[in-house]
């Protein structure tokens, strides 16, 4: 089922140190795609290009940007990013972004082969020794979140993320938000005064009700609450930010600096790209800058799997004002396979007291277990997000 494009007699430019011959993408279960890109001198690097629930949509824009890739030097990182990004004309959105960003991640992955070296030393360097990570709690319909919360506690985590409800109506009812309100209660209980909460309203949650909620949630002091509005809404933030004192985060489903400029200029506190969506390595570390200037913090978005995370982490690691890294390890989409399933050493992702240590190893840090992605990308998977309908039969948001 993979996709494949090889360079059957490599290009005139025979100078060039390293070249790329091969760009292969896998889709694995749960509802991930990997990249492999290969090179003359054996040096592989691997990324995770992919929108979830587009799986195959992206697999194809690889293929179609292998064609710019193949004979060309992979060290030429940005040059190789501003021609995948600009040459086509049209420019931007979720599916050539994705596919952009885990071909960039392969590339840097192969960088830092080739110079021996783990990516965050190529982006200037440690700023920090380790990196807090988060768990999910609660699900696409949340529940018995203290419980939860009490094993995540146990298991070492500092810090935990839930999603605030299921469907919500444009105007909901008084059992709707107390029902969030309760939640956020049992969580701040459970967790006591040391520990941290993230509420993530997933953009289900109307102008309207965000600015009935974020009032009363704010007796629980919530870490942050996710994507108050739908991507789409951000000219509302500044307004909703006037009622409420509680941090908020959103960037999930924005690509570049550009579309982070409005929301950062809205007052956001904490800037959430995806390195499987924003353009990758390179542009993460671009909005990251961005939003420095703007006092915001970074906290990738990564509800995906093992390259994702690895590619987050050396970005985390050379960035000044990152926060808090998101990671998948038990989330309730990892229902077939789960985070650790494709590595050779998944010890790499050892969570301890909340935090994962700095790796020393070459390129993004990991190893991927090509004989296991090998044999998934034959079943391969067509994940789709659920359809979400109101009481009465209208679309709900996801």
């Amino acid at each position: 089922m993979r996709t494949t494009v090889r360079l059957l007699e490599v290009a005139e430019d025979k100078d060039l140190p390293v070249k790329i011959i091969s760009v292969e993408t896998f889709l694995v279960a749960p509802r991930w795609l990997f990249c492999r890109i290969g090179t003359d001198e054996g040096v592989v690097g691997w990324g995770e290009p992919v929108v979830e629930g587009r799986a195959a949509t992206v697999r194809t824009c690889v293929a179609e940007l292998s064609e710019i890739l193949i004979g060309q030097d992979p060290l030429r990182i940005e040059d190789l990013w501003q021609v995948m990004t600009k040459s086509g004309f049209y420019r931007g959105g979720a599916v050539l972004a994705s596919a952009v960003a885990g071909i960039d991640q392969a590339l840097w992955d192969i960088a830092g082969k080739v110079r021996k070296a783990p990516v965050h030393e190529l982006l200037g360097g440690p700023v920090r020794d380790r990196v807090r990570v988060y768990s999910w709690v609660g699900g696409d319909e949340p529940a018995e979140v203290a419980e939860q919360i009490s094993e995540r506690r146990a298991a070492g985590f500092s810090a935990v993320k839930m999603n605030a409800s299921n469907a919500m109506g444009p105007i909901a009812s008084a059992a709707e938000i107390s029902a969030v309100v309760d939640r956020a209660v049992a969580a701040r209980e459970a967790f006591g005064p040391s520990g941290d909460f993230a509420i993530d309203f997933h953009g289900r949650v109307s102008r309207a009700n965000a600015r009935r909620l974020l009032p009363l949630l704010a007796e629980t002091s919530p870490f942050f609450v996710e994507e108050p509005l739908l991507p789409e809404e951000g000219h509302m933030l500044p307004s909703l930010m006037a009622a409420s004192n509680i941090p908020i985060a959103t960037g999930e489903r924005l690509f570049s600096r550009q579309e982070f400029l409005p929301v950062l200029q809205a007052g956001i506190a904490v800037a959430q790209p995806d390195l499987s969506h924003a353009g990758g390595i390179s542009e993460v570390r671009r909005i990251a800058t961005l939003a420095e200037t703007f006092g915001a913090s970074l906290a990738p978005h990564c509800p995906l799997g093992p390259i994702a995370l690895a590619a987050s982490l050396q970005v985390d690691f050379a960035t000044p004002n990152f926060l808090i890294q998101e990671q998948s390890l038990g989330i309730h989409y990892n229902q077939s396979n789960d985070l650790l399933d494709y590595l050779v050493d998944p010890t790499v992702f050892a969570f301890a007291d909340g935090y994962v240590e700095r790796s020393t190893a070459p390129g993004l840090g990991i190893e991927v277990d090509e004989a296991a992605v090998r044999r998934a990308d034959e079943i391969g998977h067509n994940w789709r997000g659920p359809l979400w309908r109101h009481p009465d039969g209208s679309f709900a948001e996801w």
